[in-house]
C-alpha cells in the first residue's frame, strides 16, 4: 500500500512538472499565446528571422522598424557593435550604432504580409518610423494592408541619423502627439508608441502620446552610452574609421533604470495605458520583474544576440514553473504587484531600522565585510584574527547592508530590526 501511494504521489509530480500555466496574455484587445515578444531590432529584420523565431515559441514579434527609403536612405555605419565587459564578466551590456531597417520597404511590407499568412495566430507588430506627416500615414496604412496586428512608433532611435526622426523628436511633445494623432487617423489597428529613455522624465512624452491617441506604450529603447575606449589610440568604441559616438546600449546593465521607468507610468493615474516592457530581459525572473511592475508584454533584442531564439524556452518554462508552484492562474493577477509598493523616498517608515547578523559559522573569514564597512561605512564591523570571524557592534551598525552586499558567501549576513525611536517622519538626505 506505502508503495503504491508512493508510485501515486510520484505521479502526480510528474504531471505536475509537465503541466504548463496559462501566460496568455491581452493587450489592447489582442491575445498573446505568452508575453514574450521580439523587439524591433536586427533579432526581427525579415521574414526567415521571424518565421524561426515563431517556431521555437515566441508570442509575438515587433518587426524591425520601417522608414520610407524615398525619403532617406538608410546606410549602416561598420563595425556597429560594441559588448561592455566587466572585470572577467563579459557580454553586461552591449552598445550599438544600429539604425532602422535598411531593407527595401516593398520587401519589408511583403514579408510582413507572408507572416501573417503562415502564422495567423501570432502576433506580429510593425514597428514603424516616418520622417514626415505623410511617411506617417503612409507606414500606417502599408503596414495594416499587409496585415499587421498593431503599430509601434519609434519615438526613440538614440542614433538615427536623420534630426527629424527618433530620439530628439521621441524628446518633443508636440510632434510625438501630432505624429501619434496622424497614424490614428491613417489605420483602424491599435497604436503603441515607444519611449526614448533619453530623457529625464519620460511620463510627459508618454502623455502625449495619449493625446494624440496612442492605446498603449513600449519603453525602453536603448540608453546613450560611450561603453569603451581603445587606449593604444585613444578612440572610443566601436571604432568607426577613427570615429565613435555616444549611442544605444541595452542589455542586463540597462535593466534597473527600465524597470523604473516602467514603474513609473504604471504608476500613473494620468496615463493609464497598456505597457509593453523593455530592457534587459534575459531571463524567466528578468520577466517576472517587469511584470510585477506592470509590464503586460515583455520585449527581448540583447538576450537573443547573444544566445539565440531559444532562450524563449527557458522563460517560458521558468514562468510556468513558478506560477504553477504559487497556484497564479494568469498573469493579470500579478500585473504591477510590485510597483504599488513604490513610493517617494519622503514616505519611507525610518522606524523601522535593522542591524547586520553574521552568521559565524558561514563566515569563510576573507574580511572584506570589516574593510568596506570601515573604509565605506560605519566602522561596524569586528573582525577577530586569531579566530579569523567577523562580528557586529550593533551599536555602530545603522543598517545600511553594505557588507551583506560585499560578502561572498551568498547568506552569510542577514538584519534584524531593532527598536528605535527615531522619528517617523525624519528627514532622509
Amino acid at each position: 500500500m506505502l508503495q503504491k501511494l508512493s508510485i501515486t504521489s510520484l505521479r502526480k509530480e510528474e504531471d505536475k512538472m509537465r503541466a504548463k500555466a496559462d501566460l496568455s496574455v491581452n493587450f489592447c484587445g489582442i491575445e498573446f499565446e505568452n508575453p514574450f515578444c521580439l523587439s524591433s531590432s536586427p533579432v526581427s529584420n525579415a521574414y526567415e528571422m521571424c518565421a524561426r523565431a515563431f517556431d521555437a515559441g515566441w508570442g509575438g514579434i515587433v518587426y524591425k522598424t520601417l522608414g520610407m527609403e524615398s525619403t532617406f536612405k538608410i546606410v549602416m555605419p561598420s563595425p556597429r557593435l560594441n559588448a561592455y565587459n566587466y572585470g572577467d564578466k563579459r557580454f553586461v551590456g552591449l552598445q550599438n550604432a544600429e539604425q532602422i531597417s535598411d531593407r527595401n520597404i516593398a520587401d519589408n511590407i511583403k514579408d510582413i504580409a507572408l507572416l501573417k499568412k503562415q502564422y495567423p495566430n501570432k502576433v506580429l507588430i510593425s514597428s514603424i518610423m516616418g520622417f514626415n506627416d505623410q511617411d506617417w500615414e503612409t507606414l500606417a496604412k502599408m503596414s495594416e494592408d499587409a496585415g499587421a496586428n498593431m503599430l509601434e512608433l519609434n519615438f526613440s532611435c538614440p542614433q538615427m541619423a536623420i534630426k527629424t526622426a527618433g530620439h530628439r523628436i521621441g524628446q518633443d511633445y508636440e510632434s510625438v502627439a501630432n505624429f501619434t494623432s496622424i497614424v490614428k487617423k491613417a489605420c483602424k489597428i491599435p497604436v503603441m508608441a515607444k519611449m526614448t529613455p533619453n530623457i529625464t522624465n519620460m511620463l510627459p512624452v508618454a502623455l502625449a502620446a495619449k493625446e494624440g491617441g496612442a492605446d498603449a506604450i513600449s519603453a525602453i529603447n536603448t540608453i546613450k552610452a560611450i561603453t569603451d575606449i581603445d587606449i593604444d589610440n585613444f578612440t572610443p568604441l566601436p571604432n568607426i574609421k577613427g570615429h565613435s559616438a555616444a549611442t544605444g546600449f541595452s542589455g542586463p546593465s540597462v535593466k534597473p533604470v527600465a524597470l523604473r521607468f516602467i514603474s513609473d507610468m504604471y504608476n500613473s493615474k494620468k496615463l493609464d495605458l497598456p505597457l509593453s516592457a523593455i530592457g534587459g530581459i534575459e531571463t524567466w525572473i528578468d520577466a517576472l520583474h517587469f511584470i510585477l511592475m506592470g509590464g503586460t508584454t515583455l520585449q527581448v533584442t540583447t538576450a537573443v544576440l547573444r544566445y539565440g531564439y531559444r532562450i524563449i524556452e527557458d522563460m517560458i518554462e521558468g514562468l510556468s514553473d513558478y506560477m504553477i508552484e504559487r497556484n497564479i492562474n494568469s498573469l493579470d493577477e500579478i500585473l504591477g504587484k510590485a510597483a504599488g509598493k513604490i513610493v517617494d523616498p519622503a514616505d519611507f517608515n525610518t522606524q523601522y531600522q535593522v542591524v547586520s547578523v553574521i552568521d559565524e559559522e558561514k563566515c569563510i573569514g576573507c574580511g572584506q565585510c570589516y574593510i568596506s564597512c570601515h573604509d565605506g561605512a560605519n566602522q561596524a564591523i569586528k573582525f577577530d584574527p586569531e579566530t579569523r570571524k567577523a562580528s557586529v557592534d550593533e551599536e555602530r551598525c545603522v543598517g545600511c547592508m553594505l557588507c551583506k552586499h560585499v560578502c561572498p558567501v551568498w547568506d552569510c549576513v542577514s538584519y534584524r530590526e531593532v527598536d528605535t525611536k527615531v522619528d517617523k517622519h525624519a528627514a532622509i538626505f
